[in-house]
């Protein structure tokens, strides 16, 4: 059982930077890792994910976060992160690191691809 715990939330204003930062308990060899989000009253939703051996382009971000935000792995370390630049108010929401064996992923964007998820960390952007 993997378990993952994110850390590096907090509370910023418009147009400030945050990294936020995903530990595995276990080493992530051929897991694919991701970032979702989710505010109140809305729906988890995709932000961006990085699979295994990402040199074939295997990065991914969703468009309102695309140019702002820039996942990252180190998988001697067995860390995942996601440094936000630029945040806007919209960007306010619970985050969440999420991996899954590679094979279980075909989009990388759908919550019930991945196998693991951790416990969340709040990040709020003030306007």
């Amino acid at each position: 059982q993997v378990q993952l715990v994110e850390s590096g939330g907090g509370v910023v204003q418009a147009g400030a930077s945050l990294r936020l930062s995903c530990a595995a308990s276990d080493r992530m060899v051929a897991y694919a890792m991701g970032w979702f989000r989710q505010a109140p009253g809305k729906e988890r939703e995709f932000v961006a994910g990085i699979r295994y051996g990402h040199d074939d382009g295997g990065i991914y971000y969703a468009k309102a976060v695309k140019g702002r935000f820039t996942v990252s792995r180190d998988n001697i370390k067995n860390t995942a992160s996601l440094q936000m630049n630029s945040l806007e108010p919209e960007d306010t929401a619970v985050y969440y690191c999420a991996a899954s064996p590679s094979v279980r992923i075909t989009t990388m964007i759908e919550t019930d691809e991945y196998d693991y998820w951790g416990q969340g960390t709040q990040v709020t952007v003030s306007s």
